[in-house]
């Protein structure tokens, strides 16, 4: 049976509809995470699901159990806030203890259940430390560990990282993806951040004007954009989208941009039935886009090197095709700079096709 399973949600705010009809499930030790822009619903939703916002219409149903009714201190639900809220004051044993003291457990009880859940989140030798000394880390893994000390059935967590700067940010994601890993709850995790979502979650949902655009696993998300939406948002660099008009030549379909053309013929029968018109967007990902000093194939098209970017281990480079500008991602080629002539071809086994006028991804 799923921990979570949200089904037909919709929140209304006077005439601003939040969340249209969104519907999902979250397994037992999965992560889920809620991924989109700012305003997307996301939040919204992880209000609904916590007993913070009623519905407008739908149902949550935590553990089986429908919790539509359900104050929020009843659903068995741990939420860690993007501020931690950890009481300054009182120290690391106190702050997790909170909940169970204001359960009046009794004290063995509560010592006891305050040690194990420190030493699942590695904070047994800080119990004693007040919570203002405490470093982002030390904060992060106390509220999480306040948040599971009593249980719950499933875990929230509300961009958790937002507020920290990008260096602590990627050591804080690595802790956090461990951590969930050992807890081992139920867990939704929102967040505007793509590489957060993709390091931590299980499954996607990505979320645009208060629907799921699309939800799945890291690669499906990445490999298989259902939308252009989707496409756009996922990946940095971003995916190249391009631009076309589908023409036939004889028997060869043909992609025609103001700058190239490429043979599909081997995606013609999807694009028949698939496509509403022949307005067509390709997408192509920066790393499945190859250069070459010489030319490779008749095929290859001739662009020039705008920029080069070195990101570690690869370079990003910026092309001009004619009036277009697309990205490459690959290993640093030396004799490639600024103004450099090269020839490029697309992947084709790793081509998208979107119908310009649906959004709506045909191969």
């Amino acid at each position: 049976m799923p921990k979570l399973v949200v089904k037909n949600i919709r929140k209304v705010f006077g005439t601003f509809e939040a969340v249209k009809d969104v519907s999902f499930q979250v397994e037992e030790k999965e992560t889920l995470c809620l991924l989109g822009p700012s305003g997307c619903g996301k939040t919204t939703t992880l209000r609904i699901i916590a007993g913070l916002e009623v519905p407008t219409s739908g149902e949550v149903f935590v553990d089986g159990v429908l919790v539509n009714d359900v104050p929020p201190q009843k659903r068995q639900i741990g939420l860690v806030f993007q501020d931690y809220a950890i009481f300054p004051h009182l120290s690391v044993f106190e702050n997790i203890a909170y909940g169970l003291r204001v359960r009046k457990m009794p004290e063995a009880q509560i010592e006891r259940k305050v040690h194990e859940t420190a030493a699942l989140v590695d904070v047994e030798g800080i119990l004693d430390v007040p919570g203002k000394k405490l470093g982002l880390s030390e904060m992060q893994r106390v509220a999480v560990g306040r948040s599971i000390t009593l249980d719950p059935k499933l875990l929230l967590l509300d961009e958790p990282l937002s507020n920290i700067d990008a260096k602590a940010r990627e050591r804080m994601r690595a802790e956090l993806g461990k951590l969930q890993k050992e807890i081992g709850i139920a867990t939704v995790y929102v967040t505007h951040d793509q590489l957060e979502a993709m390091t931590l979650a299980d499954r996607i949902a990505v979320m645009r004007n208060g629907l799921i655009e699309q939800i799945g696993t890291t690669s499906e998300i990445y490999d298989s954009a259902r939308t252009l939406f989707v496409a756009n948002f996922i990946g940095s660099p971003s995916m190249n989208l391009i631009d076309c008009e589908l023409v036939y030549n004889e028997e060869r379909a043909i992609l025609k941009s103001e700058d190239f053309t490429l043979d599909i013929t081997e995606f013609a029968e999807r694009i028949r039935d698939k496509s509403k018109g022949k307005e067509l967007v390709l997408g192509i990902r920066p790393e499945n886009v190859s250069l070459d000093i010489e030319k490779p194939d008749p095929k290859a098209i001739e662009a020039e090197v705008q920029l080069v970017e070195p990101v570690g281990a690869k370079s990003i480079y910026h092309l001009k095709i004619s009036g277009l500008t697309v990205l490459a991602k690959g290993y640093p080629m030396p004799e490639v700079n600024v103004s450099s002539k090269v020839w490029t071809t697309f992947n084709k086994d790793k081509l998208h096709l979107f119908d310009k006028k649906t959004e709506e991804a045909i191969a």
